[in-house]
């Protein structure tokens, strides 16, 4: 029998000063996308998100606001090799403590960069894009997707 999962996950919208995103680009699908990833058991949501943007940028980190929260099949269903999984994402704008190192390498990202919110990347994670504009758009507004 196919596996089907729910999962709790974290993504975070991190901007420089002067309003750019900083995305990284992900060792398995070599992809641009936003810092994020599971919540890990005995954890909270906050500590995972902070979790994930040191792991991944090596920067400490504050969560400022919630800006929403992802869960409709239609685009958190995935497939994987042992079965389907659906995410329900919550979504923070985060603060970076420290500047990030642009050359910050580990076993998930192979490169850091800050784009301007016109200038993304073609080679994007499906849904990050959407995200973005989400937040900007809806900014002090929570919501539910």
């Amino acid at each position: 029998m196919e596996m089907r999962k729910i999962l709790p996950a974290v993504a975070a919208l991190i901007q420089s000063d002067d309003g750019n995103v900083l995305l990284q680009r992900r060792k398995d699908s070599n992809r641009w996308g936003l810092i994020g990833g599971h919540v890990e058991f005995g954890e909270t949501v906050e500590e995972a998100m902070l979790r994930e943007v040191f792991e991944e940028t090596g920067c400490r980190s504050e969560v400022l606001r919630c800006i929403g929260v992802y869960s409709s099949p239609k685009s958190q269903q995935y497939e994987r090799e042992d079965g389907i999984v659906q995410y329900v994402t919550l979504y923070f704008e985060v603060s970076l403590l420290n500047e990030p190192d642009l050359l910050f390498t580990c076993n998930e990202t192979c490169e850091l960069k800050f784009f301007e919110v016109t200038k993304l990347p073609d080679e994007m994670l499906k849904m990050d894009p959407n995200w973005i504009k989400d937040a900007l758009n809806k900014e002090g507004t929570f919501f539910i997707r």
